[in-house]
């Protein structure tokens, strides 16, 4: 069973042939897809898509990069967008001191108004981080001294010692097609590292297509190259690779039903 964790379904790449997209995506073999709001008022277009299909379930959040647009988020708010039966996650949230597209105080502000969601709802909490290793670590841990909550570090390109930090915390994470990047040696090393109980893959589609679709757009059938080269760097059969990933996203994400 393939799944795609991460899809951007609802991005403008798609709005064209997306029932083409979703198509090849079950002929790849996905089973199961989560497609991730980024922006609050892109929720309705998620949780329509998921709506139309079986197969296809959403998250409702906020990106950091778009934190400077909904400065007040709450976590009463983020629970009440939550109340839909093809809700399966919170987010995607987290801090990017990359591009700083919003200002870092508005992220760690909109990261925290998530967490609660998430705890309240015991839904998993998808995380962006990028350049944030040190302060999201520290989020992370002080909030989850509130209490607990899921936790998903998605598109993990970070590094090892926050990778350590979000595994006491009981983190998954999933990895991308950077993985698969000539040049993404430090990414490789920090994910063979992680325990193959708490690895899912993802696509973020459209971006971060895997060798041998770089520079293409990406769509979720292109998971199926991520499964070989994954299941190759851990030294797993096919049908055993895509069994222990299967296995973690339906721990992870318990409202989607197998």
């Amino acid at each position: 069973m393939l799944i795609d964790s991460h899809v951007n379904l609802h991005a403008e790449a798609f709005d064209a042939d997306r029932s083409e997209v979703i198509s090849r995506a079950r002929e790849a073999g996905v089973a199961r897809m989560v497609t991730i709001c980024d922006r609050i008022s892109s929720a309705p277009a998620v949780l329509a898509i998921a709506s139309a299909h079986e197969d296809i379930w959403a998250s409702v959040g906020q990106h950091p990069h778009n934190a400077k647009d909904a400065p007040d988020i709450t976590a009463d708010e983020l629970i009440a967008l939550a109340n839909h039966p093809r809700v399966c996650a919170i987010g995607e949230t987290g801090l990017d001191q990359h591009y700083n597209l919003s200002p870092i105080d508005q992220q760690v502000a909109s990261l925290r108004a998530h967490i609660g969601a998430a705890r309240a709802l015991d839904l998993p909490l998808i995380v962006h981080t990028r350049e944030s290793d040190d302060l999201i670590g520290d989020v992370l841990e002080e909030e989850a001294g509130k209490g607990a909550f899921r936790l998903l570090m998605h598109c993990y390109t970070s590094g090892a010692a926050l990778a350590q930090r979000a595994l006491a915390l009981g983190a998954y994470f999933s990895l991308s097609g950077i993985l698969t990047f000539k040049a993404a040696h430090d990414v490789r090393a920090v994910a063979r590292q992680l325990p193959l109980d708490r690895i899912i893959l993802e696509t973020d589609c459209p971006y971060l297509a895997p060798v041998p679709h770089r520079g293409r757009r990406n769509e979720p059938a292109r998971i199926a190259d991520l499964y070989a080269f994954f299941c190759a760097e851990r030294g797993l059969g096919a049908d055993q690779g895509s069994a222990i990933v299967a296995d973690n996203f339906f721990r992870l994400f318990r409202t989607v039903p197998r």
